[in-house]
């Protein structure tokens, strides 16, 4: 059955076409499996919680008769606006607009929130652009520009809110602006499509425009909540859609509301937020967490974007999905939040998820897997200016910045197929990865560090689980001991300085050679062999906690990058290498001089045979149903063939087009 929606109706009627309901939410009400709403183009203000799930075999599909043409919102227009002083207005509401939630009262905090306790869950919008949040009307008034923003000019724009008996008042500098004849508009609701409920699976939403709302902050140890999102179901598709201005995050995949684990560590204090989110793990299992219940979702040709905390964001719901094809830009630009959540992608207990063929750029990061990146894939993808402008100064509480960051994870975890043109290529406090065909044009760093702690003196280790492979029962937990790392047919190009010039420690140097100190495996594994039947536990100790075997060969060196001393197939040359990104007609495209230098230099054929198992999970290098991987596909698709040469293209030359077309 079709169900029809039409904002612009003359009355709600039945939802038929000829008397269509005019908000989403009654068809919500009425949909079971295997039916369809057709929503009409305009405008709905209104929070869309969708009653049923629909099966495998019968999805309820949520459909934008119009791509883009429908747009869901959790804003309201603010008219009615008063010149205050200069170029400052004021308007009020009612704050009975909010019910229980009040978006200029609750601040965004909680766990991993690094920045200062002072920014709402509100915003103010003028012509769909958010303006920045001062603390005083006297800040309003002033209208100085923010030093840390990625966006200066925008951050002159300021709104201050205060509730005052019964009223929110708002006061914004439009700077030279009449507020009376744009369209200005303050968050109010706290989600757009997301289910109350969890459980209500096989939902697709296709083609919608979703904006504006007032989301909290969405850290792994607490509900995590988003403009739109399956609220721990399975089997969702989003895609098509346009997803902006979300005060922190735009889609989440994420944790269920556990009252007994929100938040743990913010309100109670006592055990550490590490532990809270081990917790979190194991009563994942005794709520449900397997396959069967939760993940298994498809997010797909989405333009992401202008978010706060991230693009997309969740713990432990994502599980076995697909994130592909979607352009994720411009997140965390304002610089109004900061901790340890934020990225184009942030995912936690990202198993068997792939992540392939996104653009993400101008992101405060790009991808982050944060914890259990077991059978992720990130494959095909293309990223640059990840990175601070030069003209921003670093924010209090802001997170590092670099294209790919794998966190305390065991693997396997596969990067291939990628064009990594950012400051740092890859943030590495991990082991069990395998890097395979990419262009590579930034450092890696954080190896051996940012992993344990040490406290008064004493070391404390940070225990992380694995799993029994392709599924969600925990297997074990482990520290990471670095390295169990893999370097295949990569190009490294030193692209940028040596010297970090955003006030971190980070290595800028680009190359493997920072696995100079790590063993091979037959170094490694010569410790082992005690020959004898009862070998020394206690002997061995030293070596069970000693770094993991590096694998390298078939890379490219170029332009100052540096080679592992212990890779004996490579190429090297000081030569002048670039690599560009430019934008023409409307479509990124590369230009870069890497396949001159490395001449005739050819490399091997990669499998997964090739690429072994990673060490914690023994889990091979392999796709989330088990089969072989054989790399012999570029980035764009096509064959390798028997000439194989290093990076994400199977033919050398100094163009590459076709490597993402817009939404």
């Amino acid at each position: 059955m079709i169900i029809y929606v039409d904002a612009n109706a003359g009355r709600g009627g039945n939802g038929s076409k000829e008397m269509p309901f005019r908000r989403i939410s009654d068809a919500t009400e009425i949909a079971l499996p295997g039916d369809e709403v057709l929503v009409m183009p305009g405008v709905y203000r209104e929070y869309v919680d969708p009653k049923n799930a629909g099966r495998a075999n019968a999805r309820i599909t949520y459909r934008s008769a119009e791509p883009l043409g429908a747009e869901i919102t959790g804003a309201e227009l603010i008219t009615g606006w008063t010149r205050y002083k200069d170029n400052v207005w004021t308007a009020s509401v009612d704050s009975s607009i909010f019910g229980e939630y009040n978006p200029y009262t609750t601040y965004v905090y909680g766990d991993w929130y690094f920045a200062e306790k002072s920014k709402h869950t509100g915003a103010l919008y003028m012509n769909d652009r958010a303006f920045y949040e001062a603390g005083s009307i006297d800040e309003v008034i002033a209208g100085q520009k923010t030093e840390t923003s990625w966006q200066p000019e925008n951050s002159i724009y300021k709104w201050y809110a205060e509730k005052k008996g019964g009223k929110t008042v708002f006061y914004a500098n439009f700077q030279g602006s009449d507020p009376n004849k744009e369209k200005v508009e303050i968050n109010v609701r706290r989600r757009c499509f997301m289910p109350s409920k969890t459980g209500i699976g096989y939902i697709t939403v296709s083609g919608f425009k979703i904006d504006k709302a007032a989301t909290t902050w969405a850290p792994p140890a607490a509900f995590q909540d988003g403009m739109i999102g399956p609220h721990w179901s399975k089997g969702w598709i989003i895609e098509d859609c346009d997803i902006s201005n979300s005060k922190c995050a735009g889609i989440c995949i994420g944790k269920y509301y556990d009252a007994d684990n929100d938040h743990y560590f913010t309100y109670k204090h006592v055990k550490s937020p590490t532990q809270m989110e081990r917790d979190a793990v194991c009563r994942g299992q005794y709520h449900g967490w397997l396959k069967k219940n939760v993940g298994s979702h498809i997010i797909r040709r989405n333009n992401i974007h202008h978010c706060e905390q991230g693009g997309i964001i969740g713990r432990m719901g994502g599980v076995f999905s697909i994130i592909e094809d979607n352009h994720i830009h411009h997140i965390n630009n304002m610089m109004e939040l900061g901790g340890a959540e934020i990225a184009g992608i942030k995912l936690h207990a990202a198993i068997d998820v792939t992540m392939r063929r996104n653009y993400i750029h101008h992101c405060t990061m790009g991808i982050w897997t944060d914890w259990e990146a077991q059978g992720t894939r990130i494959t095909q993808n293309l990223l640059h200016d990840n990175q601070l402008p030069e003209y921003a100064k670093p924010m209090k509480g802001g997170m590092m910045s670099q294209d790919i960051f794998v966190e305390v994870s065991h693997g396997p975890t596969l990067i291939d197929n990628n064009i990594l043109m950012s400051e740092v290529s890859l943030r590495m406090p991990t082991e069990g990865l395998a890097l395979v065909h990419n262009l590579i044009c930034g450092a890696f760093t954080a190896i051996d560090a940012e992993v344990d702690s040490v406290v008064e003196g004493k070391l404390r280790q940070r225990f992380t689980p694995y799993h029994i492979p392709h599924r969600t029962e925990v297997m074990g937990f482990m520290t990471i001991l670095h390295g169990d790392d893999r370097f295949y047919n990569n190009i490294f190009l030193q692209k940028y300085g040596t010297i970090p010039r955003d006030g971190t420690e980070d290595n800028r140097e680009t190359g493997t050679h920072v696995f100079d100190d790590f063993p091979t495996y037959d170094e490694w594994i010569k410790n082992f062999d005690m020959k004898c039947d009862t070998p020394d536990m206690f002997e061995l100790a030293k070596y069970h906690w000693s770094y993991l075997p590096v694998w390298t060969c078939g890379n490219a060196y170029l332009s100052g990058a540096k080679p592992c001393k212990k890779e004996k197939n490579c190429v090297v040359s000081n030569e002048k290498a670039f690599a560009e990104i430019e934008v023409v007609n409307g479509n990124p495209v590369l230009k870069t001089n890497v396949y001159e230098l490395i001449g005739n230099f050819r490399a091997g054929l990669v499998t997964s045979d090739t690429l072994g198992e990673a060490f914690e999970p023994e889990q091979r290098f392999e796709t989330p149903d088990g089969r072989d991987i054989v790399f012999d596909t570029d980035y764009l698709g096509a064959h390798r063939g028997a000439n194989i040469i290093p990076g994400p293209f199977a033919v050398g030359g100094n163009m590459f087009d076709g490597l993402w077309s817009y939404i």
